[in-house]
């Protein structure tokens, strides 16, 4: 497309909003940021802003921002906000950062989303692709906004996107050429009101999809398994077979391409630990097979890939106590995998901002795993209500209260693991942020007791 003193309105100043905005004007097109929240959050941005001469205003909406023919919309900004639903009634044409990205992208699209495991796959392909020297980048929902490298992508290299239900809303040509849907189980109901909304935004991702791309599904997943795409379709599984995808059988990992079945290498050779991460693994070996990966590479990669940070991630040893960061664990379903990933006994850190799911479907494996629960944040007094009838809850005003409380729980020989089941936004940035705040706390404490 050509941009060249196009009128564009970006909605939102956060990342990929900032992001967004950097590309735009260096692509010559006449942008005017819009952001709801006052200036004082966002101190850096604005330097940067009025240091390239960029137009914006925050603190609200106004008019002005009606005033171009193309709007590109930030992942927070929910679909139904009076600033997007006036465009539309206005017939300006709406989009997210990640339609921009891919309208600048002249290589291939490796898309992933789910509820869960988004991180973690997206980066152990990536892994894979510099195991094969294949040209790519990383970027999406995993912290590189897509816009911001997608004009630097090549025809022989590839995106590797991490997507979200929030990105997808606003999609209308995006159309990788490998897409993966990894899960889907309640998340965001705050914001998509249903289920059925949620699992409709999902599935979006093949929506442009034809017979020479391909899709990835977990078989496992009831509403994937009955899905049927246009696309060629690799499945992967850890509990049966499949005829074209990755599949567990009797202790290793199996690829089947067009009826050849192939070990790749036994389970316990790859490098992340727990069974949500041998469904990861699974799914980034169909994605990077659908991809054209040769099986070397793949298990190279496997094998390579120790995890990313906020993901189950081994803070050390304290005082006899192991201290492990799951704060991207942002919903229930993340927090159930956790719970049978870490050695018990557990105390648990969990609470944050309620996105709507239903704690009380932890309670047996809470039970069997977990010595005493820990709650922060805003959900407290919900996932309390949850949990208290089968193991002691406490309560912490702060994560250093948290960290400290979890401690003095977890000893002599315990494990305390943050795996919040929330949002993060009632008391952090982002997870990112809640994360850090719990490495700080584990290492001042440790401090204290050397």
């Amino acid at each position: 497309m050509d941009f060249k003193g196009k009128k564009v309105s970006v909605i939102g100043a956060a990342r990929s909003g900032l992001a967004s905005v950097e590309v735009l004007k260096k692509l010559g097109a006449v942008v005017f940021l819009s952001e709801i929240n006052s200036a004082e959050k966002f101190p850096d941005t604005v330097g940067l802003l009025k240091k390239q001469n960029i137009m914006h205003e925050f603190g609200g909406h106004s008019q002005r921002v009606y005033d171009c023919s193309l709007m590109v919309t930030s992942p927070g900004v929910p679909a139904d906000s009076d600033v997007l639903s006036r465009a539309v009634a206005l017939n300006i044409k709406v989009i997210s950062e990640l339609e921009l990205g891919f309208l600048l992208c002249r290589g291939k699209v490796l898309a992933i989303t789910g509820s869960n495991g988004k991180t973690t796959t997206t980066s152990l392909v990536g892994e894979i692709f510099r195991q094969a020297q294949v040209l790519c980048e990383v970027a999406g929902n995993i912290g590189q906004p897509f816009v911001s490298v997608a004009g630097d992508i090549g025809d022989n290299g590839w995106a590797i996107v991490e997507v979200s239900t929030f990105q997808l809303e606003w999609i209308d040509r995006f159309k990788p050429k490998v897409a993966a849907v990894l899960n889907i189980t309640p998340d965001h109901l705050d914001r998509h009101k249903s289920l059925d909304n949620y699992r409709a935004l999902k599935l979006k991702i093949f929506a442009n999809q034809n017979g020479t791309d391909a899709s990835i599904m977990n078989f496992d997943d009831k509403i994937l398994k009955e899905y049927k795409s246009v696309s060629q379709t690799f499945n992967f599984s850890t509990k049966s077979e499949v005829e074209n995808g990755c599949y567990i059988e009797q202790g290793r990992l199996y690829l089947n391409k067009g009826s050849r079945k192939k070990a790749v290498l036994d389970v316990n050779q790859i490098g992340i630990r727990g069974p949500h991460n041998t469904a990861n693994a699974c799914a980034a070996s169909a994605c990077c097979s659908a991809a054209g990966i040769d099986t070397e590479f793949i298990a190279a990669g496997l094998k390579s890939f120790k995890g990313v940070e906020h993901r189950l991630e081994e803070v050390g040893l304290t005082g006899g106590v192991s201290f492990i960061n799951d704060s991207k664990a942002t919903n229930v379903d993340a927090v159930y995998w956790a719970l049978q990933s870490v050695f018990p006994p557990i105390v648990l850190i969990a609470g944050g901002r309620d996105k709507g799911g239903n704690f009380e479907i932890l309670n047996d494996l809470v039970k069997e795993n977990v010595k005493s629960v820990v709650l922060i944040g805003e959900a407290s007094a919900k996932i309390a209500a949850a949990f208290e009838k089968v193991i002691d809850v406490y309560r912490a005003g702060s994560m250093k209260e948290a960290v400290i409380k979890a401690y003095e729980l977890a000893q002599p020989n315990g494990t305390v693991l943050l795996s919040p089941g929330c949002a993060s936004f009632d008391m952090f940035e982002n997870f990112e942020h809640r994360g850090l705040e719990f490495k700080q706390a584990v290492a001042q404490l440790k401090k204290r007791l050397e």
